[in-house]
């Protein structure tokens, strides 16, 4: 019996812009980025857990009904840029993990590991319509990530990569980044592993951690 669609594995994640953090004064309050009514200031750490209630999904396809699911994955990005408005902040994704994952596949009893590479990510965040939110590959190679599933068959290794732009949206009335059906070719694995994937994720309430108190992100 042959595995029925699996995942698309990857992550995801995410920034664009990887290098030297420039040793700019913190911008001014009317940036593109906001936390607590201040800017957020270029070298400030971000982190996001999932929105409550919701799990990443790495799906065979765009309905998200068959695939892995994975309960927690937390998110860490670095701000390397943050313009006046109008305009285009920048942060490199520097941690996301995928914990607590499970699968509904015919053929996977469960999953071993979820685990993203070539760290870090690029992600641009525009005040433009629609809040568009883009990922991109680092320096250390395109976006990338392989599940271990144990299944009927024995444990298999499936390794995907992203195909096109990885493009989201930022939601201000929830502080979060929202992905959606980013596709993934296979790159890598056992030909039991389906050949693409989609990955969707909501992160939030994104928060400035190096802020007093931690308050939430918000796109002018």
């Amino acid at each position: 019996m042959r595995l029925h669609p699996c995942l698309a594995l990857a992550a995801a994640a995410i920034t664009l812009a990887v290098g030297a953090l420039p040793a700019a004064a913190a911008p001014a309050a009317g940036s593109v980025l906001t936390a607590g009514g201040t800017a957020v200031a270029v070298g400030d750490v971000l982190q996001a857990p999932l929105a409550a209630g919701t799990r990443a999904t790495f799906s065979s396809d765009t309905t998200g009904s068959t695939g892995v699911f994975c309960g927690t994955s937390p998110l860490t990005a670095k701000v390397l840029s943050n313009p006046a408005v109008p305009g285009t902040a920048t942060a490199s994704l520097t941690g996301l993990t995928f914990g607590s994952c499970t699968a509904n596949v015919t053929g996977v009893t469960s999953v071993k590991s979820l685990t993203v590479g070539n760290l870090a990510y690029g992600v641009t965040v525009a005040d433009s319509a629609g809040l568009p939110v883009t990922l991109a590959a680092g320096p250390a190679g395109p976006i990338q990530a392989s599940a271990v599933l144990n299944s009927w068959f024995g444990t298999l290794t499936c390794t995907y990569q992203l195909s096109g732009a990885f493009t989201g949206n930022a939601d201000n009335a929830a502080h979060a980044l929202v992905f959606r059906n980013a596709h993934f070719v296979k790159s890598a694995g056992s030909g039991l592993c389906p050949g693409e994937g989609y990955f969707s994720a909501t992160y939030g309430p994104m928060a400035d951690s190096t802020q007093p108190g931690g308050p939430a992100v918000s796109v002018n």
